[in-house]
């Protein structure tokens, strides 16, 4: 996990899963990308497991229609540790911006991810 590159696959990989609006393509997505036990928290919302990790990203894109998640800066990694940062947008307006931080496996895995939100716009 010392490479950025391979840090910077994981986080892409993350993000087109969070935009992904085909829900049995998500699915399939979150399978290959997350343990079976993984977990998601951040200050609004927590997932656990495949099941509840789609109806996280489920009900965020229901509330957030037409939106789409981006990288914002690099991702960077060392050990089994990422940190990248994102923005959810429609067109060129940000909704929300927030700094997420990952356990993953050492085939790139997610293990666990710890978000922080940097802004809301309610």
């Amino acid at each position: 996990m010392n490479s950025i590159s391979n840090a910077t696959d994981i986080a892409n990989r993350y993000i087109v899963l969070w935009n992904e609006t085909d829900a049995e393509r998500r699915r399939s997505m979150i399978a290959r990308a997350w343990t079976e036990d993984a977990s998601y928290v951040d200050p609004l919302m927590k997932g656990n497991g495949h099941g509840g990790i789609d109806t996280m990203i489920a009900g965020v894109q229901e509330r957030f229609p037409g939106h789409r998640f981006s990288l914002r800066g690099e991702p960077e990694g060392h050990n089994d540790r990422i940190r990248f940062s994102w923005t959810l947008a429609q067109g060129t307006t940000p909704v929300a911006q927030g700094t997420d931080f990952a356990v993953v496996t050492p085939d790139g895995r997610l293990k666990s991810v710890t978000g922080f939100l940097d802004q809301l716009r309610h």
